[in-house]
């Protein structure tokens, strides 16, 4: 049945999906996140690992934890994801050998010279975000703020 032809049901308030937060939330990201795919396409990494690289470009290594926190991932979703990183020669991970159960992960050579390869993506990305920079700013820091409050 076609959305035009349902019929309606009686609402109840709190649950039409037009009065969430979440729900722009998550399409507004998906449909930004899916503007970086052509970019990062070329230099074969997603998204999650454009992120990734980002964060360890700005602490030169860090552990897997450090990197979960920084990045709001899982341990779960960050673990195969660094292995494939690995094995296209991005990053290395090292077990500490007082804690085992402590990786550190660390960007090679191949990684920075990526990093001079796709710095011009923010901005070409920036573009096909239809807001003005004063609009864009806030909802950044309103973005910010959110991430810092929900825990």
């Amino acid at each position: 049945m076609k959305a035009e032809e349902q019929k309606p049901v009686e609402a109840i308030p709190q649950l039409l999906l037009d009065g969430q937060l979440c729900f722009p939330l998550y399409a507004a990201a998906r449909k930004v996140v899916n503007h970086y795919t052509p970019y990062l396409k070329p230099f074969g990494i997603t998204y999650t690992q454009y992120i990734v690289l980002l964060a360890l470009w700005e602490a030169e290594h860090a552990t897997v934890g450090w990197l979960c926190g920084r990045l709001y991932l899982d341990n779960g979703t960050i673990t195969p994801l660094l292995k494939k990183m690995e094995e296209s020669g991005l990053v290395v991970r090292t077990r500490s050998k007082q804690d085992e159960r402590v990786v550190t992960v660390e960007v090679t050579e191949k990684g920075w010279e990526l990093r001079e390869a796709i710095k011009d993506v923010p901005f070409q990305v920036g573009n096909c975000v239809p807001l003005e920079q004063e609009e864009a700013y806030t909802l950044f820091q309103l973005l910010h703020k959110l991430l810092e409050k929900i825990d």
